[in-house]
């Protein structure tokens, strides 16, 4: 039954263990005296030392801080110099530990009947006494070490401060002085117990007289009429008794009682807790006994020998829901951990586990078997068990999904008193609980806040609660392990055996049996008075396998084979039964068998619908499906090796590498149909559903997935809780139990589409519901309405994503007082002083309470501390009286406050009740009234968020959007934006009082300043304030909007589109042309236009595009418009294309050397430096050359130019000597085929084109060709020369005539070679390359990219 948590192996045995209660850690002790601290949940060594001899780090450690602190040369040995000598015990000591040391004393006391303190209730925290350190100390035979594990800096008190005695175990009081601090009883090899306190490191006082020999163990507890004793075992065999109350006292204390325990020594004492009884001690000793001593008489109950020949060396007393008989749990030195069932009945012994089979074959040497040689029961997780062994540290973990025997019955309206039923032994009996204080209202109503003004419910004090246990005089058939549940209507309590198997239904007004069965799952239906059982037939018992190989054994395996097989057809052949329970108390069956599914089904899960999981046939084994689906009464010893291995192969499964699916194997069904609902799920741990069927929680291993089921099944997140047991719904609140903390989650789904929809199509059924039923009634007229005039206010819904906010309540671990890395002032005088710690530290320590005004309590901080989670494993039963009610597996009922204001009221808006939820945060710091305010818009309270009266202006403005509350939304912005003044027509502020502000308008710039910083929520503003039709709001936003977006740079661009958006849907024109004029002027040229364009203003919308520089786009915008100012603006265009082509001088030269070579006149060294700046000229698709005359003035074309071009021709670089108005004549049709944005030419048929190829040579014109004149390839990109150049072009032409003219030959198979044959001058010009990037239509797209060849002939 127990699977392995950690294990650590270790070269040597290990003698001594303790675990820490709170925190993973584990202090061990191996046989040569190394001590070592492990956190067996992360798997990492902590701490390690010599603890027997001496330890070489902290003695260098110790002389470093003593140099540090001014001592050159030390007056004598240091102590940490000091051999330990063999170390006899190790252990914890913080807050912790002394927190849940008390606690399990008076608890333990507190179940008698005799008890002081009849009320079970929490005890006030003592106080703290470490100061947040947390002390790892060791007990060796010559000295104490004291290690602090925060700052570790140790301390050694050698056993020359101890009478000179050694020392040989060691137990912390619980009581002490003011003055001594912590103290630590040291029981010596002289029978004398002597006390140290861990302030002034002196012997405080010291018990004599009660042993003859050396003591071998120490143990304090608390008798039922309160008083704390100290108990001690010694090797003389003697069990003495002392009293621990003489805090102040510092004489030499003799014992209350001695009594003979033990023949040979005492080697253990355990503090045992007994359901309604005193508290019992037990005793092992030398002599192989185990004794067992009521703390009353002092009398023994019952003496018995656990293992034959062997003596028991470690002893813990364990309480597990799942093992409801065993209550001891002791080792030997074997392999086992052995259980004692309750003393009451027997003393039988048996092997709760075999560590062997936990234990990885590889690790087990095949010479060396393993054994135990110290085990340890954590404090507070019963499941968990460490052992020492001589192979390593093992940690168990025993079932800890089981839950006690006990389930909540539904309080009566308007009761104080609760109940539950619950099972111990073979007696059914009820729990009645209530808080003895009953000022705390429900949680549902508002209270009086005077009269809750006065309750502490936010400090970390436990509520007091009154409990009693009445027997029902109904038995029960069987004392194994039971699972409660109840019905939905509370009526039916169902109890489940499932060792047996065996089920029965009860009655709760009689207590009478009204169903019952074999079966060994069950679950109930959240709606109705329905349950599903897994009946099975009875599989037989396992018989014991003797070793050897004897006849009887061979008989025995061949038994336990057939027991396998029959446990295996029993498990496959088991069928899931529905049941209903009517009125009269009678049970019907529904349907005899929920799914055609062959897989054995493992586990049922109720609810809204009913879920079933089956076994996989990859995790199945005979000796699994034997060991889990015929679990019998704690076969502990029955089971044969292969069937404790199967548990812990099955075990080793569910931790799994995250790379392996998870397997789908879970089905859920209709109550109803019995038809499966959706596709296979992998197994949860368990379900919950709410009472209203609104939400549910699956839990897995490490997290808990959260859905809401209405109107439809939508995911709505998980939370990362893992390991949790168990959970309740109430309203919007889960309340989650895990094995060491409670948490509580909010849960709200939000509003998605479909909820819009269902609740559209719900206002229309109604609409349709209600015409039928008036037709019904009167007939057709009534259909007759008179339209009245409808505003145009409509609802406006928004979305709202769901929320879960996660909260935890209680945990184990107590608040530090003083954060570990801070240190105290040092104080001289300790004696004198009543508290180690300073009083401002005091005064502040535990209510965190402030006083408001009217003597109102308000708490200062945004939760609780968290409260102390009960101990073990918890049934959560629900909130009633406005706390959470817990009961723990001895049957005991905890409260878990929700009192402080952070909770209360997110408990309150969770229920619903928002307007009480608002009431409460008056108890509320306001610094935390954002975070609630947070909270309450999760939860769809964003109306009742905006009278919290701490929230601040930015998430009031959120929840006055939410809440479409939009006058006060438009005052938060204009509040925190600072613009009331901003924007208004009295003011008269235009564009020249913004940009030229002075002294006396330093608020228009914060206010422009806080416009632009809330920009967007300004047009959000707007926009809400139009689908509300509230046009008043609108205008004010957009005044202040207009006026900031006229200052360059205020907004951005999207910001600026969007406002003139809405400022022509407002009809805004004339603050939309102002808009325009504002933002040319402070050269926002793309948003003008985009505004002018809005506004319909193509005059406005190219003024924006020239006068902001944006020449390319006022020559698009005027050609798509037809605009006259065309030819203007394109020629302008290409001037500043000019200048941004003619290269800068990058030489720095004197006026007079510049004015020198303005006079020379350009001389041209090469043809490179003739063509490498031309003139530009782009011009947009279909318009004419700047320079020349109008397309129909030319020589028309000829009509070989649509045909196909010749390309066999050359193509000259230098251009006839003609005219200018002939060349420009001949580039004009060329340079229409070009574009600004590079795109294709218009068709033939729209503009003439002329070919390149087609251009007449020099000798066909008779034309003599120039150096300086254009060429036709030239007239692409180019303008045309101005007439002046043509006297140039004739000075130069003798200058040329001996020159080799210059051809270009294109090839003939490549018709566009006159665009790619230009020189490396004229290719840097952009406009050729769009035009060699982007053919024209009538050309082919096959370029050939070969350099062209250059004719010097």
């Amino acid at each position: 039954m127990l699977r392995l948590k950690a294990f650590r192996p270790t070269n040597d045995k290990i003698v001594k263990i303790q675990m820490h209660p709170t925190h993973p850690w584990l202090v061990t002790s191996d046989a040569s005296d190394h001590v070592s601290v492990w956190n067996w949940e992360h798997r990492q060594v902590i701490y390690e030392l010599k603890g027997g001899g001496v330890d070489e780090r902290r003695l260098v450690g110790a002389k470093l801080e003593k140099l540090a602190e001014g001592e050159s040369e030390p007056r004598g040995k240091p102590t940490e110099a000091i051999r330990g000598g063999s170390v006899k015990q190790v252990s914890f000591y913080d807050d912790d530990v002394r927190y849940w040391q008390l606690w399990r004393n008076r608890y333990a006391a507190a179940e008698a009947p005799s008890a002081v303190n009849t009320a079970t209730s929490g005890f006030s925290i003592p106080a703290p006494s470490t100061k947040g350190r947390h002390f790892l100390v060791i007990c060796c035979e010559n000295k104490a070490i004291f290690l602090d594990l925060v700052t570790m800096r140790g301390r050694d008190v050698p056993k020359q401060d101890l009478d000179n005695k050694s020392l040989l175990c060691m137990e912390f009081l619980a009581k002490s002085a003011a003055n001594e601090g912590p103290l630590v009883a040291f029981g010596g090899s002289d029978g004398v117990i002597r006390v140290l306190s861990m302030i002034t490191w002196k012997l405080a006082r010291r018990y004599t007289g009660g042993h003859k020999g050396s003591i071998a163990c120490l143990m304090t507890f608390m008798a039922s009429s309160g008083e704390a004793l100290l108990v001690s075992g010694g090797s003389d065999g003697l069990l003495v008794l002392w009293s621990a109350d003489h805090g102040h006292d510092s004489r030499e204390l003799v014992p209350k009682l001695s009594l003979k325990a033990h023949e040979g020594g005492v080697t253990a004492v355990e503090l045992s807790r007994v359901i309604g009884g005193a508290p019992q001690l037990i005793t092992i000793g030398a002599d192989k006994t185990l004794a067992i001593w009521d703390t009353i008489s002092f009398k023994e109950l019952r003496r018995i020998k656990p293992v034959s020949k062997l003596a028991c060396h470690s002893v813990a007393s364990w309480c597990h829901p799942r093992a409801p008989n065993l209550d001891i749990l002791t080792c030997v030195k074997d392999s086992h951990i052995w259980a004692i069932e309750h003393p009451t009945y027997s003393a039988l012994t048996r092997p709760l586990c075999e560590l062997s089979s936990l234990v990885p074959p590889q690790l087990l040497a095949s010479h060396k078997k393993l054994r135990v040689y110290s085990m340890v029961a954590h404090l507070l997780q019963p499941h968990i068990v460490a052992t020492g062994t001589n192979i390593g540290i093992i940690v168990c973990e025993f079932d800890p999904r089981s839950l006690p025997p006990v389930a909540a019955l539904p309080t009566p309206p308007g009761g104080r008193e609760h109940a539950a039923v619950y099972v111990i032994e073979r007696e059914l009996k009820l729990l009645q609980f209530q808080l003895s204080n009953t000022m705390n209202p429900a949680l549902g109503s508002n209270g009086s806040l005077s009269d809750m003004a006065r309750i502490r419910g936010d400090t970390s004090d436990q509520l007091h609660v009154k409990q009693i246990k009445k027997h029902i005089s109904t038995p029960v058939p069987h004392d194994s392990y039971s699972v409660l549940s109840v019905s939905s209507t509370g009526k039916y309590v169902g109890i489940v055996w499932p060792d047996i198997p065996y089920f029965s239904i009860y009655k709760v007004s009689d207590w009478s049996i009204v169903d019952s069965g074999s079966a060994r799952l069950l679950a109930w239906d959240t709606c109705r008075d329905r349950f599903a059982i897994l009946e099975s037939a009875v599989a037989p018992r396992m018989p014991i396998i003797p070793k050897g190989s004897s006849r009887k054994a061979k008989e025995a395996a061949a038994a336990a084979a057939q027991a396998v097989a029959a446990a295996a057809s029993a498990a496959s052949a088991a069928s899931v039964q529905v049941r209903i329970l009517l009125d009269d108390g009678t049970s019907n069956i529904l349907m005899r068998s929920v799914g055609n599914r062959s897989e054995p089904v493992i586990s049922l899960h109720g609810g809204a619908l009913l879920g079933v999981a089956y076994r996989t046939s990859r995790r199945i084994s005979p000796g699994a499906a034997t060991a889990i689906s015929t679990i019998q009464s704690m076969p502990l010893s029955g089971l044969g090796s292969s069937a404790v291995s199967s548990f812990s192969s099955l075990d080793d499964g569910s931790r799994r590498s995250s790379a392996e699916a998870t397997p789908l194997n879970f089905q859920l069904y209709s109550w109803e149909s019995f038809q499966p609902i959706g596709d296979l799920l992998p197994h949860p741990e368990w379900t919950a559903w709410d009472q209203t069927v609104e939400y549910c929680a699956v839990a897995y291993q490490h997290y808990i997935v959260i859905s809401s089921l209405r109107p439809q099944y939508r995911y709505l997140g998980d939370v990362a809780i893992p390991h949790a047991t168990g959970a309740v719904w109430h309203r919007r609140q889960l309340f989650v139990v895990t094995p060491t903390t409670i948490e509580c989650v909010f849960v709200d789904a939000g509003v998605a589409p479909i909820d819009i929809e269902t609740k559209r199509r719900k206002e229309e059924m109604r609409l349709q519901e209600a015409q039928a039923r008036a037709v019904a009634e009167h007939g057709e007229l009534a259909l007759i309405t008179v339209d009245s005039q409808r505003s145009n206010a409509q609802e406006r819904v928004t979305l709202r994503p769901p929320m879960l906010q996660v909260v935890r309540l209680a945990s184990f671990q107590n608040a530090p007082s003083v954060t570990p890395f801070l240190t105290l002032p040092k104080q001289s005088k300790v004696e004198n002083d009543d508290s180690a710690m300073p009083r401002e530290v005091e005064e502040r320590k535990v209510n965190e309470v402030a006083v408001g005004g009217g003597g109102v309590a308000v708490a200062v901080t945004r939760f609780p501390v968290e409260q102390k989670r009960p101990v073990g494993p918890l049934v959560v039963v629900g909130v009633r009286d406005g706390v959470l009610w817990l009961i723990d597996r001895y049957m005991c009922a905890h409260a878990i406050s929700l009192g402080h204001p952070g909770i209360r009221c997110r408990c309150l808006a969770a229920y619903g009740d928002a307007v009480s939820a608002v009431k409460w945060a008056s108890r509320l710091g306001r610094e935390h009234h954002d975070d609630l305010a947070q909270f309450m818009l999760g939860m769809g309270y964003a109306t009742e968020a905006l009278h919290l009266p701490g929230i601040s202006k930015r998430l009031e403005f959120d929840l006055a959007m939410q809440s479409n509350d939009l006058k006060r939304a438009l005052q938060c912005l204009l509040t925190m934006s600072n613009s009331r003044d901003l924007g208004q027509e009295t003011l008269g502020l235009d564009l020249n009082d913004i940009m030229n502000i002075n002294a006396k308008k330093e608020n228009v710039v914060d206010a422009v300043e806080g416009i632009v910083k809330f920009a967007k929520e300004f047009l959000d503003l707007i926009d809400a304030a139009d689908a509300t039709a509230q046009a008043d709001i609108a205008r004010e936003a957009l005044k202040r909007l207009a006026a900031t977006g006229s200052l360059k740079g205020a907004l951005r661009g999207h910001e600026l589109r969007g406002l003139a958006l809405r400022l022509a849907n407002h009809g805004e024109l004339t603050r939309l042309s102002n808009l325009v004029n504002n933002m040319i002027s402070v050269g926002s040229g793309r948003e003008a236009a985009f505004a002018a364009a809005v506004l319909g203003d193509n005059t406005l919308m190219e003024k924006a595009w020239k006068e902001t520089g944006m020449l390319a786009e006022a020559v698009l915008h005027a050609q798509a418009h037809g605009r006259p100012t065309l030819r203007s603006l394109v020629q302008e265009w290409n001037k500043e294309l000019q200048k941004e082509m003619e290269p800068t001088p990058s030489t720095k030269t004197d006026a007079a050397t510049a004015f020198l070579a303005s006079l020379e006149e350009p001389k041209f060294t090469s043809l490179a430096d003739a063509v490498k700046k031309p003139p530009i000229e782009i011009l947009p698709p279909g318009m004419a050359s700047l320079n020349g005359p109008n397309p129909g003035q030319g020589k028309p074309p000829s009509a070989a130019h649509g045909a196909k071009q010749q390309p066999a021709k050359q193509l000259l670089l230098e251009g006839p000597n003609a005219t200018a108005q002939n060349a420009s004549a001949q580039s004009e049709p060329v340079a229409s085929t070009t574009s600004e944005a590079g795109a294709p030419p218009k068709s033939d048929s729209d503009v003439p084109t002329t070919s390149q190829s087609g251009t007449p040579s020099p000798a066909e014109s008779g034309i003599k060709p120039t150096e300086s004149g254009p060429t036709p390839l030239e007239s692409d990109t180019s303008v045309p020369p101005e007439s002046n150049t043509q006297e140039s072009a004739e000075s130069n032409e003798k200058a040329t005539d001996n020159q080799s003219h210059i051809s270009l030959s294109a090839g003939v198979d490549n018709p566009t070679a006159a665009l790619e044959s230009l020189p490396s001058a004229s290719n840097s010009s952009p406009s050729t390359i769009d035009n060699a990037s982007h053919p024209p239509k009538n050309q082919s797209s096959d370029v050939d990219s070969a350099p062209s060849m250059i004719d010097f002939s």
